[in-house]
């Protein structure tokens, strides 16, 4: 029978990386390999009727190299989500009611023939060549990733700063509009509240785009509506101001930890993004006594955003300068446009070039089925519950703190700010204790062949949890009585801040290794719920904390913190067993076949070794040179 282009084009990219791989079931992945993970794209092939000849078994293609080029599995999940869409968006799917709607073809026009089938279409895909392909981020030179890192840090701790310098410029807001302080804490929710709104549109557009563009417009539109909060002459204005700025602020907190993904190899990932997790959680907790100090000063309150707009213009213009794309199928996009440029042969292309973006497809991956993990399915659920109950408090500390110092041990606004220096150390800590395991978990994984086990994350979870709790009691206890030194509640936030990083960071771990494909889904789903924590947290904060005492409020809390420790336990003991119950998170089974969801319905299918090639990742992996590139 014959088959169309398509199917031509995913039987040559088959035949083509299967010169390179061993079999699935003679070969366990170390830890220097490529890992591939499987989507709708690469299950189906279409004749050209249009009727589906059959369903393909799949697994996940383990692709050796001979450098560490691995991908962390988030980046996986995303980079083959972009690239697979050629096969199943509009354009490509023989199903799509917008472009196959059987009417006849319409006339090529000017009284002209169609013209005559293309030559091959692989042979003018651009490729990188080799695995030391200078072109590819991860051979950037080491002085190159150490600037692009320490520009995209400053583009992230400013959006975070900008999160909660305001809080110390609420009492001043209510009493310029005369409103009451919890409308006055609105100009911090409605920021948050963009953080939960922002990601479902920066996160596709990376994955489309590239890295640097939506980094770019959002650093732009940042500063522009920081600036507007700056010169507001109405409550109002202020407050839509603020939500839009938190809503372009997203941007950097979404798409620079995978910039990180793309530069830094499995050797030193870990440390790239443990050091990006410090910039996000420390950043909201440094603003504070800065922003105090500003409105006790002559500036007044308005300078607290005109600050965040000169730093959120300097990043914006180190992003313009200095920042090149990272995004590997986009790099390939630009070499293609230079080789077309300069060869003046139109054909040559890169596979990203070839996807045709289908709205509903977009609105299911980023709105429907991140929705259905995390109502449908147990680990998403109570992870995302415990993150964004620790992330609610991470703002709710930024109104409980002044009731303390303020309150109690009558503090100004910039020494009360001074008090969270305590849980910048307690993450700091965190963030060395996260860094020295990493040796621990290098030998479990080469232990296991490579193979990655989710509860390899939680022990540390488990410790975080119960130093999380033990220093929410400890700053209740101590801090509601003026003949206690104030040193001993701000001491607190040491077990604080220790915590609350290694929860955070670890659970997010745990969710990308757990669900891999539908870890952006995952992820997705989590920072929407938590978003909305630490958007309504803050505006109950006075009333809780004055209504029943600093110490009863601090109790409660403290006690449901302790309720959520059991969560990790739970998951540490019995969570291989729920995710091989689970529709979405892959499983590996012994024997010759195994567990792997469909990334359109999220059933299961039963999976061989054969036909396991992820067809539109690998034209955009390094190849070793000299490869076989032309098998029939």
């Amino acid at each position: 029978m014959k088959f169309d282009e398509v199917d031509r084009e995913l039987i040559r990219a088959e035949s083509d990386a299967l010169s390179g791989l061993s079999q699935p079931s003679q070969h366990r992945r170390s830890s220097n390999e490529i890992e591939r993970v499987v989507s709708a794209s690469s299950v189906s092939t279409i004749s050209t009727d249009g009727i589906a000849m059959s369903q393909r078994r799949i697994s996940m293609a383990r692709v050796p190299t001979s450098n560490d080029l691995e991908r962390h599995p988030t980046e996986l999940s995303r980079i083959h989500t972009a690239l697979s869409q050629h096969n199943s968006t509009v354009g490509r799917d023989p199903h799509s009611r917008k472009r196959d709607s059987g009417r006849p073809l319409p006339p090529f026009g000017a009284g002209k023939p169609f013209p005559p089938e293309l030559p091959d279409r692989e042979a003018y895909v651009v490729e990188f060549d080799g695995p030391d392909d200078p072109y590819h981020p991860q051979n950037w030179p080491l002085k190159k990733k150490l600037v692009t890192s320490a520009i995209l840090g400053f583009t992230t701790i400013t959006s975070a700063f900008t999160s909660s310098i305001f809080s110390a410029a609420t009492p001043y807001v209510a009493k310029e509009f005369n409103v009451s302080a919890e409308v006055g804490i609105l100009g911090i929710s409605l920021y948050v509240l963009g953080f939960a709104t922002g990601p479902s549109i920066w996160a596709p557009f990376s994955e489309l785009k590239g890295r640097r563009l939506p980094i770019l417009i959002a650093m732009f539109g940042f500063s522009i509506f920081t600036i507007a909060c700056a010169v507001a002459k109405d409550l109002q204005t202020l407050l839509i101001c603020r939500f839009f700025a938190g809503f372009f602020g997203a941007s950097p907190l979404t798409v620079v930890g995978a910039v990180f993904s793309d530069m830094y190899s499995n050797a030193t990932r870990g440390i790239a993004i443990t050091l990006f997790s410090m910039g996000v959680f420390t950043g909201p907790l440094l603003a504070p006594f800065v922003g105090g100090f500003i409105v006790e000063s002559y500036l007044g309150w308005r300078w607290t955003m005109y600050i965040t707009a000169i730093m959120g213009f300097l990043a914006f213009t180190l992003d313009l300068f200095f920042m090149n794309e990272s995004y590997p199928p986009v790099v390939l996009v630009q070499k293609a446009a230079e080789l077309r440029r300069r060869t003046l042969n139109w054909g040559i292309h890169a596979k990203q070039e070839e996807i045709e973006v289908d709205f509903k497809e977009l609105i299911q991956k980023n709105f429907t089925r991140p929705l259905r993990l995390l109502f449908l399915e147990p680990i998403v659920t109570l992870v995302s519950v415990y993150m964004a109950f620790i992330y609610g408090l991470l703002y709710l500390f930024l109104t409980a703190y002044p009731l303390v110092f303020q309150g109690v041990h009558h503090f100004n606004a910039g020494q009360s700010g001074l008090a969270f220096i305590g849980m910048v150390l307690g993450q700091l800590i965190a963030g060395i204790v996260v860094l020295c395991t990493q040796p621990w978990y290098q030998r479990k994984l080469a232990s296991n062949n490579g193979m990655p086990i989710p509860e390899w994350r939680l022990p540390i979870v488990i410790v975080g949890g119960v130093a999380f709790t033990g220093g929410i009691f400890w700053f209740g206890w101590s801090g509601y009585r003026a003949d206690i030194h104030w040193i001993v509640p701000a001491a607190s936030g040491l077990l604080s801040g220790f915590g609350l990083l290694t929860i955070f960071l670890q659970l997010l771990n745990y969710l990308v290794d757990a669900y891999l494909m539908f870890a952006a889904s995952a992820i997705a789903a989590n920072a929407l719920l938590r978003s909305l924590f630490a958007a309504v947290f803050p505006l109950f904060a006075t009333y809780l904390f004055k209504g029943i005492g600093i110490q009863w409020a601090s109790t409660l809390l403290g006690g449901i913190a302790a309720i959520l420790v059991p969560i990790p336990v739970l998951f540490y003991l019995y969570g291989h067993r729920i995710r091989a119950r689970s529709a979405f998170a892959p499983t590996t089974m012994p024997g010759p076949a195994a567990k792997i969801p469909s990334s359109d319905s999220g059933k299961e299918m039963t999976e061989e070794p054969k036909d396991n090639i992820d067809h539109a990742a690998a034209s955009n992996v390094p190849r070793k040179a000299g490869g076989d590139n032309e098998r029939a």
